[in-house]
């Protein structure tokens, strides 16, 4: 089976930047759809963004663009979430997830992946 596991991590300033991974191993990710979601106390799961594997396309979130960038390394099995100029707001546990796309499904609810991550923690400072 697919598993992911998130890293980066850690306890930041406002307008620092930051790089989260997501290292998959137990199968391949042809095919998949790696999405990236972050969650606050008391808040849903929100997307950030997603990349597909193969063909490199990624998608951001509104609230993203501009500030986030998702790429990814074939050769590490990585996917990576650019953070920059982070904001309090950006405080979350922040999730790695994947799926093989559904035909009709926007990709943006995390109702929609089967594997996830551990979560790593981002916390931002006023």
């Amino acid at each position: 089976q697919v598993q992911l596991v998130e890293s980066g991590g850690g306890l930041m300033q406002v307008g620092d930047s930051l790089r989260l991974s997501c290292v998959a191993s137990g199968g391949t990710l042809n095919g998949y759809v790696m999405g990236w979601f972050r969650q606050a106390p008391g808040n849903d799961r929100d997307f950030v963004g997603r990349i597909w594997w193969s063909g490199g396309t990624t998608i951001l979130a509104d609230s993203a663009k501009g500030r986030f960038a998702i790429s990814r390394d074939l050769a590490k099995n990585t996917v990576y979430l650019q953070m920059n100029s982070l904001k309090p707001e950006d405080t979350a546990v922040y999730y790695c997830a994947a799926v093989k796309p559904v035909p009709g499904w926007t990709m943006d609810s995390w109702r929609e992946y089967t594997y996830w991550g551990q979560g790593t923690q981002v916390t931002v400072s006023s």
